[in-house]
């Protein structure tokens, strides 16, 4: 059973390699050696997370951690209600070509100060306006998994690191939420584990009237994915879903997006619509790149084609060298603006429903 659901998994989302091809999009740890901080010196007694710790959580509101960080150009903005909680599951940063385990174990020191200095800081932060985020370390599949002919072991790996996010949020639910309404957010690994996560809690159960939105970006949901969570049609869209995937224009992937049989819900993250019309960059509030706390204005536009989102090549110093045509690892960070401010622009929706 689990060797031939992995299959067909594996089939779609075997090109969303994560590869650090916008090398200005996104900096793991930089220059500084952020594992030899205190916070990340701790050992697991049997290699389990123990979500009591606050060392298992990559993002917590009781501790300071890199999702806390505003880029400067926020900060006079910045909404101190935190009266909604985010879930955040970050992507597979476990990427070493001679790295041969199949889950990442969960004290590894420096590839936890990676994800920290990586995922949470660039992606994570673009939801904590207003809100407390909550994102677990997890023993998440290796990059590896992705494309390996062992079909059987990389589905235990897979369900092995989705075994640790649903600990997580029990314990988040136990512990934390007291009765909170909730976002879902991830990228990427972190978006098959969140899409069984609104599965199993959200999706036809009462827990779905807490749901915020889920915005489950860089892998494909199908359209019919969820029984009764439906995708979201416009900006104020509350108990629904969005998700993108990010290539430049003209470009299809024949050899896996060329071959999906299904349809993927798009939405438009300038728009936040399901159309296919073509939005201007102007429209882009800005993207943050490497220098985390300088906004770049107008840096890419974005439109929907079939199961994509199109865009033209990003616009900054460099990027004329971008020859890659896959943006997955910028699905995030080149629409932060407008994914910072859509968050607020829900919650307020949701609060106005929930008070009606």
């Amino acid at each position: 059973m689990i060797k031939r659901k992995f299959k067909k998994l594996s089939t779609t989302l075997k090109y969303y390699h994560i590869v650090l091809i916008l090398v200005l999009l996104i900096s793991a740890c930089s220059k500084k050696n952020y594992s030899s901080l205190p916070a990340y010196q701790f050992k697991s007694i049997d290699g389990l997370p123990n979500y009591s710790d606050l060392h298992y959580w990559a993002a917590h509101p009781y501790k300071w951690d890199p999702s806390d960080s505003i880029p400067t150009p926020f900060k006079k903005e910045q909404s101190i209600d935190t009266s909604v909680d985010v879930f955040f599951i970050h992507p597979t940063t476990l990427l070493s070509k001679t790295d041969t385990r199949w889950n990442a174990t969960i004290d590894d020191t420096v590839l936890n100060a990676s994800t920290d200095y990586s995922a949470i800081l660039y992606q994570a932060s673009a939801f904590n306006n207003g809100t407390r985020i909550f994102a677990p370390r997890y023993r998440q599949a290796h990059l590896n998994a992705f494309f390996s002919n062992n079909k059987l072991q990389a589905a235990i790996a897979f369900n092995k690191a989705y075994d640790d996010v649903r600990a997580a949020f029990l314990y988040y639910l136990k512990n934390y939420n007291n009765n909170r309404p909730i976002i879902i957010a991830s990228h990427s690994q972190g978006t098959i584990h969140a899409g069984r996560l609104i599965k199993e809690f959200f999706d036809t159960k009462p827990l779905q009237k807490k749901l915020v939105c889920a915005y489950v970006i860089g892998m494909p949901t199908p359209e019919n994915y969820f029984k009764n969570i439906k995708p979201c049609t416009d900006a104020t869209a509350t108990g629904c879903f969005v998700g993108w995937r990010t290539y430049k224009k003209n470009y299809i992937d024949t050899a896996y997006i060329g071959k999906e049989t299904f349809k993927s819900i798009v939405c438009n993250p300038l728009s936040w619509s399901l159309d296919s019309n073509y939005v201007e960059r102007k429209y882009n509030e800005g993207g943050i790149l490497k220098n985390f706390n300088q906004l770049k204005p107008a840096v890419i536009d974005a439109q929907i084609h079939h199961n994509i989102l199109w865009c033209n090549r990003p616009k900054f110093f460099g990027s004329i060298l971008i020859k890659q045509k896959n943006y997955h690892v910028g699905d995030i960070n080149l629409f932060y603006a407008n994914i910072r401010h859509n968050v607020q622009v829900r919650i307020s929706s949701y609060f106005k429903k929930t008070d009606l």
